[in-house]
């Protein structure tokens, strides 16, 4: 092999581990939140739960209503609860609307986890947690769902 066509090969090597090293050290940065939510839900559970809320979900300076159906509570009966979280990942406001499954592992987010961290398909996270002292928050095996309203 020629002198020049070593080097041609040495320097594509060299920006693919560049390229792969770059991708590595973005997936190890934490997230921050860029959003925040609130709102108030409502659970009667015994067993199974059901349970339906609204809040605001704010963005950017702007406030939207918001509707939230499917997140449990730990607890059976009746229950109000209030609960905040913050917003990761988003790109658009719109892109919060979709349906939530609990992740695990594979994020950093700042702050760590403080009661339900949970994933849409247009990968935005929450990191939601109830702000009444003594409840938790779970998410059923279908997952949750916020609509903007």
């Amino acid at each position: 092999m020629s002198r020049s066509r070593k080097m041609m090969v040495l320097a594509v090597a060299a920006v693919c581990l560049i390229a792969v090293a770059s991708v590595n050290a973005q997936q190890d940065k934490p997230l921050y939140p860029i959003g925040r939510i609130t709102f108030e839900t409502t659970s009667i559970a015994a067993g199974v739960g059901v349970s339906w809320g609204h809040g605001m979900f704010t963005f950017e300076g702007k406030q939207y209503p918001i509707s939230v159906k499917g997140l449990g509570l730990g607890a059976v009966g009746i229950a109000k609860v209030n609960a905040v979280g913050d917003v990761f990942n988003l790109k658009n406001a719109s892109d919060l609307a979709g349906t939530y499954v609990g992740i695990s592992g594979g994020i950093a987010i700042a702050g760590g986890a403080k009661g339900i961290l949970a994933r849409n398909q247009h990968g935005v996270v929450l990191d939601i947690h109830a702000t009444q002292q003594g409840v938790s928050l779970n998410i059923g095996t279908d997952g949750f769902t916020i609509s903007m309203q």
